[in-house]
């Protein structure tokens, strides 16, 4: 018994060495270069983003004609403005995106732009994007951080100290955030369709074999199963290149390859360029030395509380992608789990829906087809996705007013598989939940 309980002694003693050096590695000084790069980047695509959004006319197609928005769970309440105080919305997005690039009123500007832009994502489902997720996520991270530490207005203006340095933890919290979203897109690749079918990326190649100059390799079956498993490994791995100082430059070289690649053929957005400015935080920039006459401040300890806020933070951005176990079926079939788990670009869905209201004091009923009351976006986001069916219905519901109920009869193709019913057709979807809870009407075996 005392050789076991030397032994426990011994095992405590190097954990608590093991734990402790993690400490003091994690809080010593680091260049607080790659925040700061970071906030340049960041805050110079916000603002293109929000400029872009403008003059493509979005705002009026997306939050001012449809007459209809599907709303997130607990969030109903978020409602879009009037046109001109949407305009409002989006100009002060690309004045906050300079501002922030600028270091001037860094943290109120921050946060300022934290809320509007999450208000904007809330407002309808219908344009969730995995990418704008990630912009709410990374800038509520960054309230918390002192980007505005050097090269900041904030600096000149003697609202903040001129800083060199921040906790390691700082900097590797963000390195964390951005590896989790290449990582779980990895992870989500893991499934047959993509690795052993070569689908969803086979029937997008072969739409884009008209590409200047590597259209032609896209008729062939096996450039569709090695980009689907060089995506795989290119997702999985390259945090962890990006991390060892021996691979970063090349590991750079290769996403700045692979991102290019996916934003030509695939017309996904600022996402590419988002993530090739966002992993700039992974070399160790050195900032020059402050000018002559300026004065560098030794920086305050941040306080107890805040490694523990963006640690149970990040333990939520691991916890939200696996949670599409908890349901049964397939995520991709059945969307629950599906938001807010960086599944990118894993699917490729068409539906087709048709509403029946039934009267229930006459028994008479009405076919409705969406396209009479929702945008082309709307009619195509929603007939995949079950949530948004139900919403619809509940919204058909309360316009026709009176005893009735509504049915769907939704069909559904994925990943270049036959047409089938995505919900039970025979199901009151007014006495559907909205919530987290399993929906027990979708049909789980794609009958």
């Amino acid at each position: 018994m005392t050789g076991i309980s030397a032994l426990g002694r011994r095992a405590a003693r190097a954990d608590g060495g093991r734990t402790a050096a993690l400490r003091t590695a994690l809080s010593r000084p680091v260049d607080i270069g790659p925040l700061i790069v970071l906030r340049v980047a960041f805050g110079l695509l916000m603002c293109a983003g929000a400029v872009r959004f403008m003059a493509l006319g979005w705002i009026r197609d997306l939050y001012v004609a449809p007459r209809f928005h599907f709303t997130y769970y607990g969030f109903g309440w978020v409602r879009p403005l009037p046109e001109g105080g949407m305009w409002l919305v989006f100009i002060a997005l690309a004045g906050l995106g300079l501002c922030i690039a600028a270091g001037l009123a860094y943290r109120a500007g921050m946060v300022t732009f934290f809320l509007l832009f999450t208000y904007v994502e809330l407002l309808d489902q219908t344009t969730y994007l995995n990418h704008y997720y990630f912009i709410s996520v990374l800038s509520l991270w960054l309230i918390f951080l002192p980007l505005n530490g050097r090269y900041a207005l904030d600096n000149r203006v003697g609202l903040t100290p001129t800083r060199a340095t921040v906790p390691a933890w700082m900097v590797w919290g963000v390195r964390a955030q951005v590896g989790l979203v290449y990582f779980f897109a990895g992870l989500a690749k893991l499934n047959d369709d993509w690795l052993f079918a070569a689908q969803p990326l086979g029937i997008w190649l072969h739409a884009r074999t008209t590409t200047p100059l590597i259209g032609g390799f896209f008729d062939y079956a096996w450039v569709a199963y090695a980009m689907s498993w060089a995506g795989a490994a290119f997702d999985l791995t390259i945090p962890f290149w990006l991390s060892w100082r021996r691979t970063k430059l090349p590991a750079y070289g290769a996403v700045i390859v692979f991102h290019t690649l996916t934003g030509v053929l695939f017309h996904i957005g600022l996402f590419p360029w988002i993530m090739i400015a966002c992993t700039l935080v992974f070399f160790d920039w050195r900032l020059p030395e402050a000018s002559a006459g300026s004065e560098i401040s030794l920086p305050r300890p941040p306080a107890a509380w805040l490694p523990v806020a963006l640690l149970i933070l990040l333990a939520l951005q691991i916890a939200l992608p696996l949670r599409h176990w908890l349901y049964p079926g397939d995520v991709n079939w059945t969307e629950e789990g599906g938001r807010w788990a960086w599944r990118v670009m894993i699917v490729e869905k068409t539906g087709q829906v048709m509403f029946f209201v039934r009267d229930k004091t006459t028994g008479g009923e009405s076919v409705v087809f969406p396209r009479d009351y929702l945008t082309d976006l709307q009619e195509k986001q929603m007939s995949f996705q079950p949530d948004m069916i139900a919403q619809f219905a509940q919204f058909l519901g309360r316009d026709y007013g009176g005893d009735v109920e509504v049915r769907a009869r939704a069909y559904v193709s994925w990943n270049g598989r036959p047409s089938r019913l995505l919900i039970d057709p025979d199901y009151d979807l007014l006495q559907a939940s909205l919530g987290p809870r399993p929906k027990t009407w979708v049909l789980r075996e794609e009958h």
